[in-house]
């Protein structure tokens, strides 16, 4: 590859990141209980690998794996035999020497070098090398692909004697400072071309590992020491690897060092930010001064497994266990678990004031030699199964079947249970149970006393001062300021405290990006928050909220390494909202040795843009100071927000102040509380929460409702004091915040802290890097000025320079409602009235209008590709319309998108039908069924049948007659609208007609479970779209996903999955029932999703073997026309064709009162709708037609010539905005690196 180096990742590429890169697996061992050593171990340990190869996977070359490897014991008696036979030496006895796979260089220079500065660093420590051995390797016998060998490595195993007294543990810390400091030098060595080649797959006393990118089959093929009778071992532990890339990466293949690993950790940015600020205050009295050698514990370039066994790594060589480590890092769910003897609670418990659980789907296979086991993750999202023979071998692997067994010879079998430790002690010669094994740790220390003398609570802190109360003179002022709207209390705060739970709304979100907004936008507008999809299922936050937990540790940590009584000596929040006495308590304590510092956020008014920097500066060197200074926690204060003192944002002070501790390694060693005005809603609270916050006090969110109820906006009979406002905005706000976390498949707030699971659109890197860092923000936009100008136009608002430009009552900016003088959106009262005469008069000239219209204030105001422009003669100039591929052939392209019957009415569902069918395009029957009488053709010849069939998570309606009356069956991962939710149908809506199709209840509300509950990985996609072939041979298999970063890296393993068909859905699309924090901030615009799977695709050389489809927020022929240059080949269109039948945006569907009969069940309004198929027929006609005229400008003759060519795109620069100025599209309009010419850029051969 010319744009990267010749082995590992590509770099970055137009909207690619190997950072986004996923896999998933098929872990298991075998093992001899009794501890006993064989060549039959091995052997076995094959036969499970080659038995879960459908666990793993290939790209377009079937000799070509994504990885496969071994872990065994260290065989003592053939490396004896070949040191004797190929060295001329004699080992030492075992545990007096280690031993190691080493991959280096294939330039024999390099290789040199690296050899050199490992001996070096040998001999630094004190130890003795006894020699390199080359690892045979059978690279044409096994057969392995061009893309294995265009990264093989050369491959040594090293081997070092102890030096004189040293064996055992402490000669074992000796090899691990050798191998982390030979990484640290030599794969960060720019004078090597090929550093990355260096990697020490294992050097130990006690295992060997054996890997590469290779198939299961071929391991064995590859590595002949495998085979030889000599290499014993009493375990071994294998992993097959599904990777989400075709890249060569033989380091990334499992197992790690001390792990094997079937699972996603969503939390990993976190779990590394916090890492490397603990490196600040860990101390080793086994490592001493040679601690910082080890630094940093989590190395670069890292997969999340490989960091996970990196810190496993660090706290079994620091003293630690390896039972004791791995129960620290994925505890069980013991917040809630009744049934926990007090004992294990206060071990797991006092552990959660020291670190955060790595969460997310695992199953976890370790070994340090003397012991092996496994752990699933506290909700069981990945499969583990066991045998135990009477011949004392255990079997355990990802499923069962992978080692024949004589079922007289088995002595127990399971399956490993969500949270649950499965471990053998070879020593003890014994399987150890998980009672008996927790039990013995939680008993080994008085953790229960600990907790009782040391544990602080916020309910025993008594305010030294009054809490600050409720000022009603200046509080339309601060909310003016602070950036509130009659719609931030009507549609968001309000129903916040009647329903308990974040609010609901329907339809999309078609209002301006925040950085191309002309208002001044919060900060927290600009993120979007991330969702798991595929590779790693989101979690329900309503079926499994027993094992979610809010409650969290906040303050000063202690030394990792250490374990005592004051380690426990933190505050425990057991909700992240602080009430005004809560606040006023920690403010003011002075309690067990803790205090607290306020450091003020506001500037002065007179320091204009420039306080904003300034500020920030500022408050990170009096946070540095506080900590210097002993206090535990500081509160970031807003509260002196007035006339002349204006604040800075609260998300990017928060962000500011953390990150730079981070960067300081001093983060831990306080605690960050916030007294904000400016947060209210739930994705305030999980923004500032994910970028560092311990804990929240929005004392304007409670003053505001506080006067809503005395205004008599709220239930006095209900709320009848401010304390029960304050309780039911915690529990709406816990549950929303809860709904968010799951969207990630995270359980813990301790976990989601930090974490950063968002994106940014539209902030410039100076932003990102400095408050956000390591946060995507991938097409830049607005910076640190444009952010202070926007915050002094919000202040102005509140605290106008003349009095008599105060507004007397809060402004109503038309954020989800359109308003004349409001927010932009693209359905507005003049888009709507064109495309409906449009469409029922098939007028021309209207919707030439509507797309003027649509297409201008795109390009002015409200969407990435309404900055982009067609470059002049693209192709070689225009050619004739009557060259361009006819409208009739453009439309079969088209779709509708998934909406329900039951969602919309039974009119409006079969009429969507009749004219897709019409057209010869597709209908969908998105989640809810389809009634069989619909399957036959009517008496006119049209047709009901929705040729696209959903199979949703909530399987409504999925029967094999549903299934195999479909053209296309499509997996719903994930909905534009509300990614990392299941649909939503509320019990108004269904009616005894959707009951039965639905086969539910009539009255009784659908939610969806958030994830198919047969799909947490991808290898259990490849099974679904396997199964569904079966069940429809003749079906396209479609799988939708939603536009995020990193969702190119998800579509290529869904490709490798055998799918046919993958839809890319953006942020826009509409809904008939979702959160509104859903809505508004979840899921990214389909340009840039397009754009990644488009380009990550065609890296991988798999784009040939799948069609690509876009919807979200399509509207014109202009939108399809970009889309197909983005790398779209097929176009999905939803909201639009409603309006075509009637809708008019009323945004009621979820209330079941829609007035034209669009979206109810209602029979009264279901009789006004009016919506015939020909509307539908003739608007797509038209789209078609508009496509067609631009396409005869551009010199294109059909829609598959323009498929990925953005080199006929540019970025409009005659675009002026006062924020648009920082953006830059370049990644969207990157053309996608084609490896060689063969290399496929749209859809050509069929999936096998």
């Amino acid at each position: 590859m010319t744009k990267t180096s010749r082995i590992g990742f590509p770099a970055k590429h137009g909207l690619y990141d190997p950072a986004n890169e996923k896999d998933s697996c098929g872990v298991g061992f075998v093992a001899h209980i009794k501890g006993q050593r064989s060549h039959q171990i091995v052997q076995d340990a094959y036969v499970v690998l080659k038995n879960m190869d459908h666990r793993g996977a290939c790209g377009c070359e079937a000799n070509t794996g994504d990885g496969a490897g071994i872990l065994t014991s260290l065989p003592y008696e053939f490396l004896t035999k070949v040191a004797a036979n190929e060295l001329g030496v004699e080992l030492p006895a075992p545990g007096r020497f280690g031993a190691g796979v080493v991959f280096l260089p294939t330039k024999e220079d390099e290789r040199a070098r690296c050899k050199q500065v490992v001996e070096e660093i040998v001999a630094a420590q004190g130890q003795r090398l006894i020699g390199w051995r080359v690892v045979p390797t059978l690279t044409d016998e096994a057969n392995i692909g061009p893309t294995a060998r265009a990264a093989e490595p050369h491959i040594e195993h090293l081997i070092i004697g102890a030096a004189d007294g040293l064996e055992g543990d402490a000669f074992e810390r000796q090899l691990y400072l050798i191998r982390k400091q030979a990484s640290h030098r030599l794969r960060t060595d720019a004078s090597l071309e090929q550093a990355s080649m260096f990697y020490v797959c294992s050097l130990s006393t006690k295992v060997m590992i054996y890997k590469g990118m290779l198939t299961t089959e071929q391991l064995f093929q590859y590595f002949s020491d495998l085979n030889d009778p000599d290499y014993q071992s009493h375990l071994a532990m294998v992993h097959s690897r599904f990777s989400t890339n075709t890249f060569p990466s033989w380091d990334r293949a499992q197992p790690c060092r001390f792990m094997s690993h079937n699972g996603e950790i969503n939390t990993v940015r976190g779990n590394i930010n916090w890492m490397t600020a603990r490196q600040g205050v860990v101390e080793s009295e086994l490592f001493g001064d040679e601690l910082a050698k080890l630094f940093p514990v989590v190395e670069p370039d890292c997969s999340d497994s490989g960091t996970f066994d990196n810190v496993l790594e660090f706290l079994l060589m620091t003293g630690r266990t390896l039972q004791e480590s791995v129960m620290m890092m994925i505890p069980e769910a013991w917040q809630k678990h009744e049934t926990m003897s007090e004992t294990k609670r206060a071990f797991y418990e006092y552990h959660s004031a020291m670190m955060e659980p790595w969460d997310g789907p695992a199953s976890i296979v370790f070994t340090d030699g003397k012991y092996i086991g496994a752990v699933l993750d506290r909700n069981g999202l990945r499969p583990s199964r066991y045998y135990l023979t009477h011949d004392d071998h255990v079997i355990m692997a990802s499923e069962v079947g992978v080692l024949p067994v004589d079922p007289a010879n088995v002595k127990s079998k399971g399956r490993l249970q969500p949270g649950r430790m499965f471990l053998v002690d070879f020593e003890q010669g014994r399987l150890i149970p998980d009672d008996e094994l927790k039990q013995e740790f939680a008993g080994r220390r008085p953790y229960a006393e600990w907790l009782r003398n040391q544990r602080i609570e916020v309910k025993d802190l008594r305010p030294n001062k009054e809490p600050h109360g409720f000022d009603p003179e200046t509080l339309l002022a601060r909310m003016q300021a602070f950036g509130y709207t009659t719609e931030t209390m009507q549609f968001m705060l309000l129903p916040l405290i009647r329903e308990k739970r974040d609010p609901i709304g329907s339809m999309g979100n078609d209002s301006a990006i925040a950085c191309l907004s002309d208002k001044p936008r919060m900060l927290y507008d600009y993120f979007k928050q991330l969702f798991a999809q595929v590779t790693n299922p989101a979690i329900d936050s309503i079926r499994e909220e027993i094992i979610m937990s809010l409650e969290c540790y906040i303050g000063p940590e202690k030394n990792l390494l250490e374990t005592t009584e004051e380690h426990c000596h933190r505050l425990l929040m057991p909700h992240p909202i602080l009430s005004n006495e809560e606040l006023a308590a920690i403010k003011h304590m002075d309690h067990l040795g803790w205090r607290a510092k306020t450091i003020d956020i506001t500037f002065d008014r007179v320091d204009a843009k420039a306080g904003v920097m300034k500020t920030l500066d500022r408050i990170c060197a009096e946070a540095e100071a506080a900590i210097d200074e002993g206090f535990s926690l500081i509160v970031l204060s807003d509260r002196h927000i007035g006339p002349q003192r204006v604040p800075v944002s609260t998300l990017l002070a928060c962000g500011a102040v953390h990150h730079h501790l981070v960067r300081q390694a001093k983060r831990t060693r306080i605690g960050i509380v916030l007294e904000t005005g400016e947060a209210r809603e739930v994705h305030h609270h999980c923004l500032l929460v994910g970028y560092g916050a311990d804990a929240i006090n929005p004392y304007l969110a409670f003053e505001s409702l506080w006067q809503a109820r005395r205004d008599g906006l709220l239930d006095n009979s209900k709320y009848s004091d401010d304390d029960e406002i304050v309780t039911a905005y915690r529990k709406g706000v816990a549950k929303g915040m809860l709904k968010v976390m799951a969207k990630m498949g995270i359980s813990t707030l301790q976990s989601y802290k930090g974490a950063q699971i968002f994106e940014a659109l539209g902030l410039m890197d100076e932003v990102v890097e400095r408050c956000f860092t390591g946060t995507a923000s991938r097409v830049q936009g607005v910076s640190f000025e444009v952010l202070a100008e926007e915050t002094l136009r919000r202040h102005g608002l509140g605290y106008p320079e003349r009095e008599e430009e105060q507004l007397p009552v809060l402004p109503n900016v038309g954020e989800f409602h359109w308003r004349a003088e409001g927010e932009r959106h693209t359905w507005d009262p003049q888009s709507i009235a064109d495309i409906q005469v449009a469409a029922r008069m098939n007028n021309r000239d209207a919707y030439f209008r509507f797309a003027d219209h649509i297409n201008n204030d795109e390009r002015t105001r409200c969407s990435l590709r309404g900055l982009l422009k067609f470059k002049a003669s693209p192709n070689g100039g225009p050619i004739p319309l009557d060259e361009v591929e006819p409208a009739s052939e453009i439309v079969k392209r088209f779709c509708t998108g998934a909406m329900s019957f039951g969602s919309i009415s039974a009119e409006a569902h079969e009429t969507l039908a009749v004219a897709m069918n019409r057209l010869g395009g597709k209908s969908n029957t998105g989640e809810g069924g389809e009634d069989p009488e619909r399957f036959n053709r009517l008496p006119n010849g049209d047709s009901k049948r929705s040729a696209i069939k959903q199979v949703a998570s909530g399987r409504f309606g999925v029967t094999i007659w549903y299934l195999t009356n479909a053209d296309e069956l499509q997996i719903k991962i994930s909905q534009g609208a509300k990614p990392g939710e299941g649909g939503e149908l509320p019990g108004r809506k269904v009616d005894e007609n959707i009951a039965r199709i639905r086969y539910s209840t009539p009255g009784v509300g659908l939610i969806s479970p958030p994830p198919h509950h047969d799909i947490y990985s991808i290898e259990d996609l490849a099974q679904l779209i396997h199964d569904l072939k079966n069940s429809n041979p003749t079906a396209r298999i479609s799988v939708k996903l939603v536009s995020e970063v990193g969702v190119g890296t998800v579509a290529a393993g869904v490709a490798k999955a055998h799918a046919d068909h993958i839809l890319i859905s953006g942020d826009t699309g509409g809904t008939g029932a979702s959160p509104l924090t859903s809505i508004k901030h979840a899921g990214l615009p389909w340009e840039l999703g397009i754009a990644e799977t488009h380009q990550t695709l065609v890296m991988n050389d798999l784009r040939s073997r799948v069609t690509l489809q876009t919807d979200g927020g399509l509207k014109t022929g202009r939108d399809v026309v970009i889309a197909a240059l983005l790398g779209a080949e097929e176009f999905g269109f939803s909201t639009a064709p409603l309006i075509t039948l009637g809708c008019i945006m009323m945004r009621k569907c979820h209330l079941n009162t829609c007035p034209v009969g669009v979206a109810t069940q209602d029979a009264v309004l279901r009789k006004k709708f009016a919506g015939k198929p020909e509307h539908v027929v003739n608007y797509l006609f038209m789209v078609a037609e508009e496509a067609r005229q631009i396409m005869a400008e551009l010199g294109f003759r059909s829609i598959v010539d323009m498929v990925g060519r953005v080199d006929a795109l540019d970025a409009d620069d005659a675009i002026r905005h006062w924020k648009a100025d920082g953006l830059d599209l370049t990644p969207i309009l990157t053309p996608a690196y084609r490896a060689h010419d063969e290399v496929g850029v749209r859809c050509l051969i069929p999936q096998d």
